[in-house]
């Protein structure tokens, strides 16, 4: 079979509502087990039962298999992506390829070992990427799209596109501090009752 656009989009739409349905059913059935006592990460919360209990490993098991195979469908656009951006019309070249690729990883792998619940991971990614579509995107895209012989950059259409993305900014490191700050209070709050 031959790769088409239409197969990709079927093989995501049919992807993303598998995982849909599998989070939709781990969240209704790990709330309805402990009620208030869920906490943010649901396999803690279930370790505190029994943590060798045969059905908890497997779990456990299964996250790591679903994590380490979707790690190459994430990987491949955001290294695509970063291609395009840091080296645009370079021709293939493996040692790009492959710094690319590792750099991504650490930084996940740092993500993982250093951030204490998966609430701040999910902070973070709405902090980045809200603001960067809502504001930042279509103000560089405007100020990027339009030459500046149509329109020079000090006009006024350019000038709030400046302002709309600077907003952005803005929006995004209060956000990003407030979560730190967030972040810092509660490994105090951790290591002062312990």
């Amino acid at each position: 079979m031959s790769p088409t656009k239409r197969r990709m989009q079927n093989i995501g739409h049919v992807s993303i509502l598998g995982m849909f349905i599998m989070y939709f059913l781990t969240a209704i059935f790990g709330y309805l087990t402990f009620y208030a006592n869920t906490e943010a990460e649901l396999l803690h919360t279930y370790s505190k039962v029994d943590p060798l209990d045969s059905l908890i490993l497997s779990v456990r098991l299964a996250v790591l298999v679903a994590v380490t195979l979707t790690v190459p469908v994430v990987l491949f656009p955001i290294r695509h992506a970063l291609l395009e951006i840091l080296f645009p019309g370079k021709p293939f070249h493996w040692l790009r390829h492959i710094a690319i690729a590792v750099c991504l990883l650490f930084s996940v792998n740092l993500l993982v070992i250093f951030v204490p619940n998966i609430r701040y991971i999910f902070g973070i990614i709405g902090a980045t990427t809200a603001p960067s579509l809502i504001f930042i995107l279509p103000g560089l895209f405007y100020i990027r799209i339009i030459p500046s012989d149509l329109e020079p950059m000090n006009s006024r259409p350019k000038i709030q596109a400046s302002c709309f993305t600077a907003l952005g900014f803005i929006f995004m490191t209060m956000s990003l501090t407030f979560i730190g700050i967030d972040w810092l209070i509660g490994e105090n709050r951790s290591h002062g009752g312990h």
